[in-house]
């Protein structure tokens, strides 16, 4: 058996989160049914980290076994043929164990993840990012919002930022960034952690506007982390502007990642 590797582009917008669902309507769904037609025979996909319905992304990884020998590029091309628009395969690799014996996995091998939230802040919505970002028509302060965010740096219990279905075993994860950037009217979140718990960026978004706007002080976030009781935090806020960016592992797998952690747009 070999174990290939793929790198995963999406808009989630018209389908029902990443993971397979008994209506089919899922970006795993339709990517093993487009692996099926090429490769004439089912093949089961593991990935890197499961999507909600709404959310993007930039670069998934994602991997499966396979008697089959191909080349990389015909399992893109190949892959793609049968694959709607807003589903794209963008690369492929054979990885192989490595010298201690140990296979490479889309999920545990992963050191850390980033990811993108991107928010329209306007008094109007914008049509052109409709689906794409999320929208508040209250000026947000930054400053106020960076000085928040530096108190999720480390590693803590982020149980105030979990939602009440995560299967996580465990809420403590470790956060490596924060970064909030304005370009004109759009504000970027970039967030980076060891792994995340369900909900948890739209959630710690939804906080960091509360202290944008200035409903809360900054140091109210290190107050909700410590609750540790989601009752503490903002809403879940909306999935629209939400991207998996990108998934970092050692290079000793040599898979050709993009430099995609920019965004699009």
């Amino acid at each position: 058996m070999t174990r290939i590797a793929m790198g995963v582009q999406y808009i989630g917008t018209a389908w029902n989160g990443y993971q397979k669902q008994p209506t089919r309507d899922t970006v795993q769904d339709r990517l093993e049914i487009a692996l099926e037609k090429f490769a004439c025979t089912r093949l089961a996909t593991t990935c890197a980290g499961r999507t909600d319905a709404g959310v993007h992304a930039i670069e998934q990884v994602i991997h499966f076994d396979t008697e089959l020998e191909r080349a990389p590029q015909s399992w893109v091309r190949g892959t793609n043929a049968f694959l709607p628009e807003s589903i794209v395969v963008r690369w492929a690799h054979v990885v192989p164990a490595d010298a201690e014996g140990q296979d490479f996995h889309a999920r545990f091998s992963a050191r850390s993840r980033t990811y993108h939230y991107v928010l329209y802040n306007h008094a109007n919505p914008s049509a052109l990012l409709a689906g794409r970002a999320g929208w508040v028509f209250r000026p947000l302060d930054v400053e106020r919002m960076r000085e928040a965010a530096r108190h999720l740096i480390g590693t803590h219990d982020f149980s105030s930022f979990r939602a009440s279905g995560c299967q996580a075993n465990t809420p403590v994860k470790q956060m490596h960034e924060v970064n909030i950037e304005r370009r004109g009217d759009v504000i970027v979140f970039t967030v980076r952690a060891s792994a995340f718990l369900h909900h948890m960026v739209r959630n710690i978004v939804g906080s960091l506007i509360y202290v944008g706007t200035g409903r809360n002080r900054p140091d109210w976030m290190a107050e909700v982390l410590d609750a540790r009781s989601r009752d503490a935090a903002a809403p879940t806020f909306m999935p629209d502007g939400l991207y998996l960016a990108s998934i970092d592992y050692d290079p000793k797998w040599g898979l050709p990642q993009e430099a995609v952690s920019a965004l699009p747009f």
